[in-house]
Order: structure tokens, then C-alpha cells, then sequence
């Protein structure tokens, strides 16, 4: 592990606490890592601008794969140095298709204006979407199904209460309608009972993000680490030589990966110390 180049962490519920305060101990890592010439990337499903709301200037990474891998900022220079998009006829028959099955979903804007997003609600009504609608409402516009919008698509978000069959189904119905979409599960950070379907172009990933990044710096992949704590964190933690979850990771996952402690207890700061052990 002393040959690692690159450190890559999953924001929410690994490197930022529970309130989405980061750490002394995890600043000092940070600092740590860039005396040593250590490339420091977050991997997030965060879009750029939610990021930018816990992450100020000032906080030393050097890229952010956001929106789990849709694109790529180089966190120093402020420039956008990757993106990857639904194309516009997947992106049509995935619209087509939520609708007519009656989902609450919204749909993204393409990468980097893609924290304006479409909504839509479905037959039954969500109080978990009405919580992600009031959240990010100042960035959303109602979708028109008698003109679906034209263009190339971020992703898409499909909220559902937590039940395993109807999430096979959907993403049986989803794959099979475009092969080149992936669907990525995700455990809702606002509300337990619920599950987040993401959808993306199938390139998509927090782990092909940070090969981006590898690929401009010569990195071999066999000199990363990652740090994640959910189902989503999963292509990350393939991607990296040594892969790590926290503790607070849901129950039946924790077995994937060796375990750090919570994101309470500075996991982060505690990955960055087994370097030099």
C-alpha cells in the first residue's frame, strides 16, 4: 500500500459526517496525502453543484467524479475535463417508459448543467419524492409529456419504497428496453424504507471516473485505494487495488470489503494512516 498514487472517497456517509461536516482529522489526512504527492479524488453521486455545498475551495482534492461518474472537474483548475450522457433516443424511450408505468422519477439535464432536472409524479403518490422534489424544487421544472424534451439525458432518479421485487422488475424492464444503460441501486440518504434507481449511460461509473483521472496521470489502477460506505460505492471499490467500506455501510454488504470504522470516527483519516503502516 506505500505505492498507492491515488485515494479516492465516496463524500456522503464516508468522508463527510452524518451533518455533512468533514472532519479535522480527515482535513489533516487530506494535507497529508498532498505533501506526499497522493492524488486526492472524491467519487460522488452528488452533482457538482450539490458538492460545491460541502466542499469549499479551499478543501484540498484535487478532482471530483461527480454524479457517480457522469463527469469529471478538476477541482484545482475549475475546468470540466469529462462527461458522458444518455443518448437522445435512449433517453426518449426511458422517458416513455417511466411514464407509462406510472414511476415518480426525475430526469437530468445533461452533465454540467445536470443539477436542473425534470420531474414527474407517478400514479401513487411518494412522500419520498416530495422530499427530494422540496429539496431541489428551485432546480426542477415540471416534465410536459405532451413534448418530451429533445435531447441527450444526465440520468435519471426513479423512487421507490424499499421492495425487492418491484427493483428486480424495474431493472430487468430498464435493461432490456436500452442496452447500453446501467442501473445503479442506492440507499436513500433521506428517508430508511426507500430505494434510489439511478440510471446512466452504461460507461458510467464512479469507478471509470477515476480511471479518467488514473489515465491523465499515469496512475496503474494497481496504485489506487477507494473508500465507500453503500451499493453504490460498489464499481469504486472493484476499480481500486485496496478497497475499504466503513462501518456504517448497511448490514448485508459489510462483508464485501474490509471494514473501517464509521464515518463518525474519521474513517477517512484512518484509511490515509494504513498507508504509512
Amino acid at each position: 500500500m506505500k505505492k498507492v498514487k491515488l485515494v479516492a472517497t465516496d463524500l456522503d456517509g464516508t468522508f463527510l459526517r452524518n451533518d455533512r461536516s468533514i472532519s479535522k482529522a480527515n482535513l489533516l489526512a487530506l494535507d497529508e496525502l498532498g505533501k506526499k504527492g497522493i492524488l486526492r479524488v472524491v467519487a460522488t453521486g452528488r452533482n457538482l453543484r450539490k458538492a460545491k455545498e460541502v466542499l469549499g475551495d479551499d478543501i484540498p482534492f484535487d478532482y471530483v467524479v461527480f454524479s457517480s461518474g457522469a463527469g469529471v472537474f478538476n477541482w484545482k483548475t475549475k475546468q470540466h475535463i469529462y462527461h458522458q450522457n444518455i443518448i437522445e433516443s435512449s433517453a426518449q424511450k426511458l422517458l416513455s417508459h417511466f411514464i407509462r408505468k406510472g414511476e415518480s422519477f426525475h430526469a437530468f439535464f445533461p452533465v454540467p448543467e445536470n443539477h436542473q432536472h425534470y420531474y414527474y409524479r407517478g400514479t401513487e403518490p411518494s412522500e419520498e419524492f416530495e422530499r427530494y422534489f422540496t429539496f431541489n424544487q428551485y432546480f426542477a421544472e415540471e416534465l410536459n409529456t405532451d413534448a418530451l424534451p429533445q435531447t441527450e439525458l444526465c440520468q435519471f432518479l426513479v423512487i421507490i419504497k424499499e421492495n425487492e421485487k418491484h427493483f428486480n422488475e424495474l431493472k430487468t424492464e430498464i435493461e432490456a428496453l436500452c442496452p447500453e444503460i446501467r442501473v445503479v441501486r442506492t440507499s436513500s440518504p433521506i428517508t430508511k424504507g426507500y430505494i434510489w434507481i439511478e440510471v446512466f449511460h452504461r460507461l458510467v461509473s464512479k469507478g471509470n471516473g477515476v480511471l479518467e483521472v488514473c489515465r491523465r496521470h499515469n496512475i496503474d489502477p494497481k496504485q489506487t485505494m477507494a473508500i465507500g460506505n453503500d451499493y453504490n460505492d460498489f464499481d469504486l471499490l472493484a476499480f481500486a487495488r485496496h478497497s475499504f467500506l466503513t462501518a456504517n455501510a448497511p448490514h448485508e454488504i459489510k462483508n464485501r470489503f474490509p471494514l473501517l470504522p464509521s464515518n463518525e470516527e474519521d474513517a477517512f483519516a484512518r484509511a490515509v494512516e494504513l498507508l504509512q503502516e
